[in-house]
C-alpha cells in the first residue's frame, strides 16, 4: 500500500504568527508515523507538508504571486522560508527514527502560468524502492511564463498520485475534515462526511478560503484539486482528517480512518 501523507501548516504551525512552528506536535506526528511502519513494513509513504506560517507569509510580504517577471530576491527569501520550515520538519522525523529524505520542489518542478507540468519523478520511486520516505513540501518553483510562482503540497501529490497510483491520501489538519461552515467561528456548521465530483458544486459554496498566512486558497482549493484527482485516479480515495487526536495519523495510515470526510469518485 503506498499512501500520501500531508501534514497541514495550520497543525505544524501557527499560522497567525509569522514563523511560528509547533515541535511538540510535529514530534508526536513523526512518532505515529515510525509506530505504523513498525506495525506494517510494507506500508510506502510519500510525506508532504503546508508551509504554515514561514513559506505563506514570506510570499505575502515579497508579494511573489503578483509578479509576472523572475525577481531573484523575493524567490530566494520565500524559498529559504519554505526550507527553514522543512527543515525543522527533517529533523525532527530523522531524530524518531524515520527516514525522511526531502525533495524540494523547486529543485524538481518545472511550471507554467502557475501550473505544474513536469516534475522528476526518478528521485521519488528510487527512494520509495529503497525504504526511504521522500518529503515534499509546499515551496517556489521556477515558471515558464511568469519566471516563478509557488507549488502547494497537493499540486505536487496530483503529479506524483497520477504517475504512482496511491491508494489514499490523507490531509491532515487542526480540523476534522469539512465543514459547511467554518467550525471555529460558527458552531452549527455541520460536517460533510463525503464529497465527490457530482455534489462539490453545492459543497464548493459552503467553503470559504484559510485563516492567517496562505496563499494558496485555503480549503476551498484543497478539496477543488483533490475533487478533479479522483475523477483522473477513479480508485483513489481523499481522507481530510484532524491531526490533533493522538493516534489518528498511525490509524490513517493502517487502515481507511473513521470520521472526517472523504473525497472519492462516486459513493
Amino acid at each position: 500500500m503506498l499512501v500520501f501523507l500531508k501534514l497541514g501548516g495550520s497543525l505544524i504551525t501557527d499560522k497567525r504568527r509569522e514563523e511560528t512552528a509547533r515541535p511538540d506536535a510535529i514530534r508526536r506526528l513523526a512518532e505515529e508515523v515510525r509506530a505504523a511502519r513498525a506495525e506494517a513494513p510494507d506500508l510506502q509513504l510519500v510525506l508532504g507538508h503546508g508551509s504554515g506560517s514561514f513559506g505563506h507569509a514570506a510570499a505575502q510580504h515579497t508579494r511573489l504571486l503578483e509578479r509576472r517577471a523572475f525577481d531573484a530576491t523575493a524567490y530566494a527569501q520565500v524559498g529559504a522560508a519554505a526550507a527553514r520550515l522543512n527543515r525543522i520538519v527533517t529533523d525532527i522525523f530523522v531524530d524518531v527514527g524515520v527516514p525522511v529524505v526531502t525533495l524540494p520542489p523547486s529543485a524538481l518542478a518545472r511550471c507554467a502560468e502557475g501550473r505544474l507540468v513536469s516534475l522528476n519523478l526518478w528521485p521519488v520511486q528510487q527512494l520509495l524502492a529503497g525504504g526511504a520516505i521522500p518529503l515534499v513540501y509546499g515551496d517556489v518553483a521556477l515558471d515558464t511564463v511568469y519566471g516563478a510562482t509557488i507549488l502547494s503540497t497537493e499540486d505536487v501529490f496530483v503529479y506524483l498520485a497520477r504517475h504512482l497510483h496511491p491508494g489514499r491520501i490523507l490531509l491532515v489538519g487542526d480540523v476534522d475534515g469539512v465543514y459547511t461552515a467554518d467550525p471555529t467561528q460558527q458552531p452549527d456548521a455541520q460536517p460533510i462526511a463525503e464529497i465527490t465530483p457530482a455534489t462539490y458544486p453545492a459543497v464548493a459554496r459552503a467553503l470559504g478560503g484559510a485563516a492567517g498566512f496562505d496563499v494558496t486558497g485555503g480549503m476551498l482549493a484543497k478539496v477543488r484539486t483533490m475533487v478533479e484527482l479522483v475523477e483522473i485516479v477513479p480508485d483513489l480515495e481523499v481522507y481530510l482528517i484532524s491531526g490533533r487526536q493522538p493516534g489518528r495519523v498511525q490509524q490513517a495510515l493502517l487502515s481507511a480512518p473513521e470520521g472526517g470526510t472523504v473525497i472519492r469518485r462516486g459513493s
